[in-house]
């Protein structure tokens, strides 16, 4: 059986970190992160649950997220809530915020909708 590598990776993104990493052969982000930077929430993660219990109560049982190990500030690795491009741009929809605005007004956001299907 072959070993799958993942490979963890930081961006930044309007000065903020956004975790990701490459798990079967595509870019998988962490979701706290993410609503981090659009949400500018002074709790992100207490953001997140409340999005998550809200919008996506089968969270676990979708194969465009789930948990996997990323580094944290103590340099140890934790099961952080992430998705794949496609559950990102599910949880993106689902934030209300000026600053996810632009992100699901841009003709490329709507295009990537429509290829991946309605929400």
């Amino acid at each position: 059986m072959k070993k799958q590598v993942n490979k963890h990776h930081i961006s930044l993104f309007q000065g903020k970190k956004v975790r990701k990493i490459i798990y079967k052969k595509e870019w998988w982000f962490s979701v706290v992160d993410v609503c981090e930077v659009l949400s500018e929430s002074p709790s992100p993660r207490q953001y997140w649950e409340k999005v998550k219990t809200r919008e996506f109560p089968d969270f676990q049982s979708s194969p465009n997220w789930g948990q996997l190990k990323l580094a944290s500030i103590d340099g140890k690795k934790y099961a952080t809530d992430c998705a794949n491009t496609e559950g990102i741009l599910r949880i993106i929809q689902s934030i209300s915020s000026p600053k996810a605005e632009p992100f699901k007004k841009s003709p490329i956001f709507n295009l990537i909708v429509c290829v991946l299907g309605s929400y």
